[in-house]
C-alpha cells in the first residue's frame, strides 16, 4: 500500500510506531498506513486508505 501511495504523489512525512504519515503538497489531508511486518491490510482499510489517497478501489 505504502508503493501504491507513494506512486500517486504522497510523500512519507514521519514514522509514528507503526503507521506511516504522509502527506501531498496541496493535500490538506494526512493518510496513515499501519505497516505491521509482514501482514496484510484488511480490505475494508485497504479500500478506505485507497479511496482517500484518490487511487480508486482495489480488488
Amino acid at each position: 500500500m505504502c508503493r501504491i501511495v507513494e506512486d500517486k504523489g504522497w510523500v512519507l512525512q514521519r514514522v509514528q510506531g507503526s503507521h506511516h504519515i504522509y502527506s501531498k503538497p496541496g493535500e490538506r489531508k494526512i493518510i496513515a498506513i499501519p505497516v505491521h511486518g509482514n501482514r496484510d491490510l484488511k480490505t475494508g482499510l485497504a479500500n478506505r486508505i485507497a479511496r482517500d489517497a484518490g487511487v480508486g478501489p482495489l480488488d
